[in-house]
């Protein structure tokens, strides 16, 4: 059943990049990981990007020193983004999976996650969180970007931040005190930018 589920939401998301039906994507790096870049507060060590599409941060991540692995479900962008990475001379783990069934062969400093929970139906987003947490080491950073849509359905799903705080609770997660980055995103929305620390 899982196998079945799993090649459907790959063709389903193979679709979506065929008829370029993608809204959560920015076309470039986001803002907000040039601010937590230049701000010191990304670990230059192994950061994992799920969900990463075109991977516009991914070569971003590498320049910072970071050893990256970046995950989708679907071939195409995969597959451009090996592409991009061999022009610019670059390296990256590029793994096609689903991530609801992936597992890495060890923890991650760094979760970047701009895109992935967003683009998934949430009723997947418990399940997500607690990978996440399994993924990150103790002390690990998670940067997260909840993409706030105020009305139903998606993808992009709405993530409310009272939501958020509930699924990414305080028996796992540390949630910062300062006020979170607010990054308008091309398509309209805003997104809200947190750095979580995982216990």
């Amino acid at each position: 059943m899982a196998v079945t589920e799993s090649s459907h939401r790959q063709h389903e998301w193979e679709q979506r990049y065929s008829a370029g039906k993608t809204g959560w994507d920015r076309g470039q790096v986001s803002p907000a990981l040039r601010h937590w870049l230049a701000a010191g507060q990304l670990p230059a060590g192994r950061v994992l990007v799920p969900g990463c599409g075109h991977g516009h941060e991914v070569a971003e991540l590498i320049r910072a020193g970071c050893q990256v692995t970046a995950v989708d479900i679907a071939s195409q962008p995969v597959m451009r983004l090996l592409g991009q990475l061999a022009e610019l001379g670059l390296y990256a783990n590029v793994v096609q999976a689903d991530l609801l069934h992936w597992q890495p062969p060890g923890p991650f400093d760094a979760v970047y996650e701009q895109t992935c929970l967003c683009a998934l139906d949430p009723g997947h987003w418990a399940a997500y969180e607690s990978r996440l947490a399994d993924w990150l080491r103790p002390g690990g950073s998670l940067l997260a970007l909840f993409m706030q849509t105020g009305h139903q359905g998606g993808p992009p799903f709405d993530c409310p931040l009272p939501d958020m705080r509930s699924l990414f609770g305080a028996a796992r997660w540390v949630w910062p005190d300062e006020p979170p980055l607010q990054v308008p995103h091309p398509n309209g929305l805003v997104e809200i930018g947190y750095l979580l620390t995982r216990r």
